[in-house]
């Protein structure tokens, strides 16, 4: 009786439990609150990436088309992940690794183009005029279509590229990657696809760049949402939304090119009537993506890193600060 006595004083005298010193059970803190663990989450995204275009290799012989896309999303995602570490590197290094990661997306270009084209043209409403000049470009293209095991040797030396440079990143980072370095990678890619959007009303090369930055922009949130939570994810899904719409204006800007290309044989009148066909879809479309565009790269590149850093605090926020703000009534 004297024991149960003892035991019970024991835990009536302890101050708190357990769980009170250590937080709760099981609790994980997250990478961007932990500079040390943000470098080496940061460091295994850009390898991921480039393993993304590794694995793109083996995959030719099922299909050249999804290899090369694979690899190309995989190079792009790696470049998404050096900008976020913008702030943390000598511009040297950083410049010749976004180079060479550069380098190693153009040189599958080609291989994609050739994939893409064929599906584009033939997905356009055409009169018989057009769609003739149409194939007769197509033909012309034939002729110049790498063979499997040269789109096999491009992916190979674009990954090995990319693998290297993984490498030089590690060495030139610092120990530590602070949550400010992240959020200054994302304003200035924000920043970058905000100036594109605007200019693309007078150019198809800035739509492409618009695309080609908000692609990134999208990669680097995909990451961030991994560690955080559905405030950042639903940014994330805005952006991700509006990207996929970009895509088949961005496919027609590359066809416009394709066609001049490969337009051997063909006459001026011929080629310049097609161009104008599809000319009229792309307009269409650019215009109806600008202004689906306008809403998110309306907030100038300050407001949208600080709506970011929101979003995440939030997250990470214990519940009870949760309920506290949703009882104030912010729940942006």
């Amino acid at each position: 009786m004297a024991t149960t006595t003892t035991t019970e004083t024991k835990i009536e005298a302890m101050p708190y439990s357990e769980s009170d010193k250590l937080g709760p059970l099981g609790a994980k803190i997250s990478a961007l609150e932990d500079p040390a663990e943000l470098r080496s989450a940061l460091l295994r995204e850009f390898h991921e990436a480039v393993q993304t275009a590794k694995q793109a290799v083996a995959a030719v012989d099922r299909s050249s088309t999804e290899a090369v896309h694979g690899a190309r999303k995989g190079l792009r995602r790696a470049r998404a992940v050096l900008e976020l570490l913008e702030g943390a590197l000598p511009k040297s290094e950083r410049r010749a690794v976004g180079k060479a990661l550069q380098e190693a997306r153009r040189a599958l270009s080609v291989s994609r183009d050739h994939a893409v084209a064929p599906q584009t043209l033939a997905g356009l409403p055409l009169g018989d005029e057009d769609r003739a000049t149409a194939k007769r470009v197509l033909d012309n293209a034939a002729e110049a279509l790498p063979a499997v095991q040269e789109i096999k040797q491009l992916l190979a030396e674009s990954a090995a590229r990319a693998a290297a440079q993984g490498e030089a990143l590690e060495a030139a980072l610092p120990a530590e990657i602070t949550f400010e370095t992240l959020l200054d990678g994302i304003r200035g890619v924000y920043s970058e696809a905000r100036h594109a959007h605007g200019a693309s009303k007078r150019s198809k090369q800035w739509f492409h760049t618009w695309r080609r930055r908000s692609k990134e922009l999208a990669y680097q949130l995909d990451i961030v949402c991994a560690h955080a939570g559905p405030r950042v994810h639903a940014i994330h899904s805005e952006l991700e939304g509006l990207t996929d719409t970009l895509g088949p204006a961005v496919d027609l800007v590359m066809v416009r090119e394709y066609v001049t290309t490969f337009s051997q044989g063909v006459g001026a009148d011929e080629l310049a009537n097609l161009k104008c066909a599809i000319d009229a879809q792309l307009d269409d479309l650019m215009k109806a993506t600008r202004k689906a565009g306008r809403d998110t790269f309306e907030q100038k590149p300050k407001k949208f890193a600080k709506r970011i850093a929101k979003a995440i605090k939030r997250d990470l926020a214990p519940p009870d600060d949760h309920d506290h703000h949703d009882h104030n009534g912010d729940a942006s």
